[in-house]
């Protein structure tokens, strides 16, 4: 009898955490097609990074030295006190943790992060540069970023002995550079504009090439920066193994959570792939920047992305014509207005906080948003309304903390030379 006791009450305590793990939402049966569709978003599916055939100097280490010292050099702004390091610090995920990003003075965007983005063909929130060295080029001339000018960039890589020397075996002996005027730049306020034009137009040209061949070595130094494997991925590559995925430190709130992730809450409509992310760029309703006009997004950014001397059909790309379809077919209808560039979710726990003005401080927040799917101020949401209870918004978070890991990076590119 005591026996029989003993059985119904042990009966009775499975039933019991069957149920509640039935009601928490989690499981560990996966469908066959849900398993292929978790294997595509681990980073064992990402492949190799495609060469850029605009940066001839994309895949060479000394190119990408190069770039890496230019990277933490102060000297590469107006005031001597910005690096490119100074906004994408490696120890924040090469973010800054700020909701605006604050070069010379405070700028109108957040800082996105460098990792893994070498596999984006779009480059800033609205997309507004089709390679990875024109994007490297901007924040140099901005005035409230480094503040500087081509000619000066070209003076101080003609008057460094190692960036001289380290020129001339990457990309030929450098031009004579014009010691006056002080600063010229095409994209600078008006005295840098008057300076540009007192220059002929053959020392405009050759400045301007060291100017881009100096993003091109920013470029081969960023294509380093790569996200590492986190527990997410341990949990998939056990499941395509056969192998039991409890033992891969998932819990059941994050198993659930990423249960969610790729069901009910749609997450995986637009943030796919071993990134995470598919490149593209949606309205979704994200209020706009304080003090700032709603932002036009990819609407603006396509049409800046065409008229940029720097993109793939220039002058100063390496790539055929053949090789810039991207910006050749790019998409520009107006349902791209306010449309903002889909971010990667790879350590998305380190570089809060969120969107393209850092409006979202938490990833609760972010997951709200997106439950509750405000109306846009500009064209449409292209999100709906969820309907997801506290508890599984909180699910969703515990799985995208998962998504954190180490740098698969050499260490030497994550600290100055």
């Amino acid at each position: 009898m005591k026996n029989i006791l003993s059985l119904v009450v042990l009966i009775g305590c499975l039933f019991i955490a069957s149920q509640l793990f039935v009601t928490s939402g989690v499981s560990t049966e996966w469908s066959s097609r849900q398993i292929d569709l978790l294997k595509s978003l681990s980073l064992s599916a990402l492949p190799k990074l495609e060469i850029d055939p605009s940066n001839s100097v994309a895949e060479d280490r000394a190119a990408a030295e190069f770039g890496h010292t230019l990277f933490f050099d102060v000297r590469l702004s107006g005031d001597n006190t910005i690096a490119c390091a100074t906004c994408h610090q490696p120890k924040k995920m090469f973010t800054d943790g700020l909701p605006l990003a604050a070069g010379t003075k405070v700028g109108p965007r957040h800082t996105p992060s460098l990792v893994g983005l070498a596999y984006s063909p779009w480059f800033y929130w609205d997309g507004r540069k089709d390679s990875q060295w024109a994007q490297a080029l901007a924040p140099l001339e901005t005035s409230h970023e480094h503040n500087t000018n081509r000619l000066e960039i070209a003076r101080l890589i003609d008057g460094d002995k190692y960036y001289s020397e380290t020129y001339s075996i990457l990309f030929g002996n450098l031009p004579e550079i014009p010691q006056s005027p002080k600063g010229a730049s095409p994209a600078g306020n008006i005295e840098l504009k008057n300076a540009w034009d007192s220059l002929n137009e053959k020392q405009q040209f050759l400045i301007t090439e060291v100017f881009a061949n100096v993003g091109k070595a920013l470029a081969a130094y960023q294509r380093k920066i790569m996200p590492g494997r986190g527990r997410f991925d341990n949990y998939v590559d056990a499941l395509d193994e056969d192998r039991d995925p409890a033992g891969e430190s998932l819990t059941s709130e994050e198993v659930a959570g990423l249960a969610l992730f790729i069901g009910k809450a749609q997450c995986v409509t637009c943030h796919n792939g071993p990134l995470l992310t598919n490149n593209e760029f949606h309205n979704t309703g994200v209020l706009p920047i304080t003090g700032q006009l709603p932002s036009m997004g990819r609407y603006d950014g396509v049409r800046f992305a065409r008229a940029d001397p720097f993109n793939c059909l220039g002058k100063y790309s390496d790539a055929n014509p053949k090789d810039c379809l991207e910006l050749t077919f790019a998409n520009d209808t107006n349902d791209l207005v306010g449309a903002q560039k889909t971010p990667t979710l790879r350590n998305i726990k380190e570089t809060a906080p969120y969107m393209h003005g850092g409006q979202l401080k938490t990833l609760l927040e972010v997951v709200n948003h997106y439950n509750e799917a405000p109306v846009s101020l500009l064209s449409h949401n292209e999100s709906k309304p969820l309907g997801l209870s506290a508890a599984e918004l909180q699910r969703l978070e515990a799985f995208m903390n998962t998504l954190s890991a180490p740098l698969a990076t050499e260490e030497k590119w994550l600290n100055p030379p």
